[in-house]
């Protein structure tokens, strides 16, 4: 691979995920120039990315962004009308794969379990619950678990829904309100076109929510998962298939429950982040590690891809 192209490193942002963008972002970059690649630029992303990037003329732009506007389509629009090379999936895909229920649409009808649900307004849930307890609220269109909330018979984690307690229905005007699923939560990265591994998510305590993701020691990752085999298998080929029906690109992972007390019937498929982290914490470079893939190699794989 030529080493003297020019690589942007784009991250930051202003989404809820600008801090783990910037991890992402720095950690891309210094790997690159471990490696020996001569011209990288770190672009910490503003309302003047479009010039910016005019500027810099790079060969291709590493996506380190996470969220809205850098994970939602809207970026790579703008890159593919500027004709710029990107890391990671595609305007379409982008925009599927952000939205929570449109991804349902694509993927149920192929056989890929995820939990039903519905849209509510978060006005309603001042008024009444929009499901049966226990369930799910999460935003329609964020990732890394921002703004979600387990709403348990004794309340959210002890309080009730209202106007004068914290939650996604203060920040968000529309919530995801989907059944809660017991059991465990385990995660499937896929590079290129091979699932990587299973990995089982043990937070010390609560659930695996923003903090839990990106915080050091207080989530225990098992890689890989202990999980029978035949669990395993069904999670990376359900995850492989998502990457291929949404058409990502490079690298995804997805996010799985597992009740364990229904065998393969038990398995259900969350969501599929088209950017996943590439922090020190991050499950795609673990689960790439474990095969044998370095941290450098795999950032320099997914220029590559962007690059055919």
């Amino acid at each position: 691979m030529n080493r003297d192209l020019h690589v942007v490193v784009l991250m930051g942002g202003w989404s809820a995920e600008r801090e783990v963008s910037l991890m992402s972002g720095r950690g891309v970059a210094k790997a690159l120039r471990g490696n020996g690649w001569s011209r990288v630029t770190e672009l910490d992303m503003d309302r003047d990315v479009a010039r910016r990037l005019a500027e810099l003329k790079p060969d291709i732009v590493f996506n380190a962004l996470h969220g809205t506007p850098g994970e939602d389509g809207s970026v790579q629009g703008m890159m593919d009308l500027m004709g710029l090379k990107y890391t990671h999936s595609g305007l379409e895909t982008s925009v599927i794969a952000i939205d929570k229920e449109l991804t349902k649409m694509v993927l149920v009808p192929h056989g890929i379990r995820m939990p039903a649900g519905r849209i509510v307004e978060s006005e309603s849930l001042f008024r009444e619950d929009p499901i049966a307890r226990p369930f799910v609220l999460k935003p329609v269109n964020e990732g890394s678990s921002v703004g979600v909330a387990i709403v348990t018979d004794d309340g959210n984690y002890g309080s009730p829904i209202g106007r004068d307690v914290e939650g996604p229905w203060h920040h968000f005007d529309r919530l995801l309100a989907e059944p809660f699923v017991r059991g465990r939560e385990l995660t499937v990265a896929v590079l290129g076109d091979e699932a990587l591994a299973v990995t089982e998510l043990k937070p010390l305590a609560g659930f695996y929510d923003y903090d839990a993701k990106y915080t050091d020691g207080l989530t225990e990752h098992v890689c890989p998962a202990e999980v029978p085999d035949k669990i395993a298998a069904a999670m990376k080929d359900m995850a492989l298939n998502a990457h291929r029906l949404l058409g990502c690109r490079g690298a995804s992972r997805s996010d799985f429950r597992w009740d364990d007390e229904r065998g393969e019937e038990g398995i259900f498929l969350l969501e599929v982040n088209t950017q996943p982290g590439m922090t020190p914490l991050s499950l795609v470079p673990e689960q790439a590690k474990q095969r044998g893939t370095s941290y450098a190699q795999l950032v320099e794989t997914l220029i590559a891809e962007a690059l055919k």
